[in-house]
């Protein structure tokens, strides 16, 4: 949701751009918090070199648009941008493949196209697929979970490994590293294991994989906080979160032991990250109301399809591009009728 968060209705008039998106900010707040007390420093760094990069590339650009650059860098559009991709990417991922998802979401993805409230694709998502389809080892490389971790990176450790791409002397990755539960759960399920023997594994918790679903939770609060604040509305949020449960739940009825639970989809990956912060995006969303339960829901249907017989784990990034591409045409299709001016596609 990084671009033009003040055309929601909701939000008046006299609010400024930059505090809508110091809003959101703040919102992501808790689950900032939490992925870092879980997964370590290398979260806070990725972000901080993230937001460099993408407000370094959006001043080269306005510069080479002829234009003040504080007219696109007080939005904080693209710190938002930046954030998002950072909390999406491993907290190991090499220095420089942030740089190239910065520049691929700044120039290629948003300004490209005409900077804030032009482009058709989420920015952070477009970046985040394009670097996984690329670079797929380095962008599924996640660290264990504290608690699991048999050697736990300090700030020095994650900053020399991000900068120098160099485990400490005598680690090997095996030591840091573990799959995510979404990638975990669908090795196991291929190798013929039962959901009952999977969750009697140590990696998981209450609602899924330890430390994910606390990160789920975050998330969760923060969007409550983005829907009391106004800044978004539910329909997307809510309509993708029904999708996902309907999809999974009618799985998870006929064969309980081979497809997980509605809770497990809704908290491991990146689902409440998608919900609140991604999918609702008005930009690259639907505009309708009844755009935007379309919308929502067929994101939750395609998340469920792809994590259960795609390639890929987790599916919020392909899932919202995919949609980004549909939204034009719900939008044509759900207009409200315009009563004594015939269909308000006429």
């Amino acid at each position: 949701m990084q671009n033009a968060i003040i055309s929601s209705p909701h939000v008046p008039r006299v609010n400024r751009v930059d505090r809508i998106m110091f809003e959101v900010l703040l919102a992501l707040i808790p689950g900032i918090l939490v992925m870092t007390w879980f997964f370590g420093w290398g979260l806070l760094i990725n972000i901080v070199l993230a937001v460099t990069f993408a407000v370094m590339f959006e001043t080269v650009v306005m510069l080479l648009r002829g234009r003040p650059p504080l007219i696109a860098l007080r939005d904080l559009s693209a710190v938002v941008t930046a954030v998002l991709f950072a909390l999406s990417v491993s907290p190991t991922l090499p220095w420089w493949l942030t740089l190239l998802g910065m520049f691929f979401a700044i120039v290629l993805v948003k300004q490209l196209y005409g900077g804030l409230g032009y482009n058709p694709f989420n920015p952070a998502m477009a970046a985040y697929v394009f670097l996984l389809v690329s670079y797929p080892v380095a962008m599924t490389t996640w660290l264990a979970p504290s608690g699991l971790a048999e050697h736990p990176l300090s700030f020095m450790e994650s900053l020399r490994l991000i900068l120098g791409g160099a485990l400490p002397t005598g680690l090997e990755w095996d030591a840091v590293s573990s799959a995510t539960p979404l990638d975990e759960m669908r090795g196991k399920l291929k190798l013929g294991q039962t959901l009952d023997q999977i969750v009697q594994s140590r990696t998981w918790g209450l609602l899924g994989g330890r430390g994910w679903e606390w990160v789920g939770v975050a998330f969760l609060l923060g969007g409550a906080y983005l829907l009391v604040r106004r800044i978004i509305t539910w329909h997307i949020p809510v309509s993708m979160l029904l999708g996902l449960t309907a999809a999974s739940a009618l799985f998870w009825v006929i064969a309980p032991q081979t497809h997980p639970t509605p809770l497990f989809h809704l908290f491991s990956g990146a689902t409440m990250l998608g919900a609140f912060f991604i999918a609702t995006d008005p930009v690259t969303a639907c505009t309708t109301k009844k755009g935007q339960l379309v919308f929502g829901a067929s994101i939750g249907l395609i998340v469920y399809v792809i994590r259960s017989w795609g390639g890929y784990p987790d599916a919020v990034a392909f899932a919202v591009l995919l949609m980004n591409i549909a939204a034009p045409t719900i939008d044509y299709y759900t207009q409200p009728r315009v009563f004594g001016h015939g269909s308000a596609r006429t």
